[in-house]
């Protein structure tokens, strides 16, 4: 059987689609395409149960022919918006398409209603591949780090040991995700092992502020190293503290212990880390009582009210806590 899998962006929902690629593997012995992003493979470029990765850059009629010559039994569309429409349409193969619950997830945010399934999306994404007879086999996540970019903390700092430091990841695609810079300096200055901060490079000149402000040993790579290798000393240091972003679920993929913090989204949504079943390593950082949140199923580049509570409030004491 050849399946072709759907799922353009990004890196945290590529990375919960991991079970549906080795239960699909592993139980059918499929042959399994995977259509994402060019930007977003090398999250893929490792997977062992993957035969090829096809991308797309800004066209989709670029890469439309070469999926057409595979003749696929199965398309799983794990994305379902108009980009895999025209997918499906174009290649006229069966298929089936993860349903995204937009409605129920409109009704949270706007009207604070919630009809969500009490259901990780990981699960609700398996059930797209019931019809095949797969089943979650409870194994949680995977993530493959190519060999070369795997990195040595030593090497980065003498005075990083692995399983001896907290990474940071200070980075999420929008801002309303973050928490500002003197509360993670607060965290940093009250923890006694050495912290790592992670992100892109955008997080540069926020880290440099967190390092100014914290004093001791925190260390920024933000913008220093390649996703990969930020995915490296998430699996090698002691615990994970990160706001709720693709490095989140990186993390639980190597069974961290994850403190996770909160601020627009909401662990409702279903994407909160996700682990192998009996195993619950994620301590959720969230503001009680805000009826602004979620504001958003994304983000926002400023708070939409002004006010910011979902991390201004954030109790710093609680994190070092949960920490400890």
């Amino acid at each position: 059987m050849k399946i072709l899998l759907l799922r353009f962006s990004s890196i945290g929902d590529i990375v919960l689609t991991s079970p549906v690629i080795r239960c699909l593997k592993q139980q059918l012995d499929a042959e399994l395409h995977f259509l994402t992003k060019a930007q977003y493979a090398q999250v893929l470029t490792a997977n062992p149960y993957l035969t090829r990765i096809h991308t797309v850059d800004k066209r989709l009629a670029q890469v439309l022919p070469e999926l057409r010559k595979e003749k696929f039994d199965w398309i799983i569309d794990l994305h379902h918006n108009l980009r895999s429409a025209r997918v499906k349409w174009t290649l006229r193969r069966p298929s089936r398409s993860f349903n995204k619950l937009n409605f129920e997830k409109w009704l949270l945010v706007q009207l604070g209603i919630n009809l969500l399934p009490k259901i990780h999306i990981v699960d609700r994404y398996m059930q797209t591949v019931q019809h095949l007879g797969v089943r979650y086999d409870g194994k949680g996540l995977d993530y493959f780090i190519p060999g070369l970019e795997e990195v040595s903390p030593g090497d980065l700092d003498p005075r990083l040991k692995p399983d001896r430091y907290i990474a940071f990841n200070i980075g999420a695609n929008h801002a309303t995700k973050r928490l500002p810079v003197e509360k993670i300096a607060a965290v940093c200055q009250n923890e006694e092992l050495p912290v790592v901060l992670l992100g892109g490079k955008d997080e540069q000149i926020a880290g440099a502020q967190i390092v100014a402000l914290s004093g001791g040993l925190v260390f920024n790579f933000c913008g220093k190293l390649s996703l990969q290798q930020s995915a490296s000393v998430v699996r090698q240091a002691y615990k994970v503290v990160t706001h709720d972003s693709g490095l989140m679920h990186i993390a639980a993929a190597f069974r961290k212990e994850i403190v996770s913090i909160w601020g627009n989204t909401v662990p409702d949504f279903g994407m909160y880390p996700f682990y192998p079943e009996g195993q619950k390593q994620n301590t959720s950082m969230e503001v009680p009582g805000l009826k602004c949140r979620p504001c958003s199923k994304i983000g926002y580049t400023s708070c939409p009210k002004g006010h910011f509570r979902c991390m201004q409030d954030q109790d710093v004491d609680e994190i070092c806590q949960a920490l400890k």
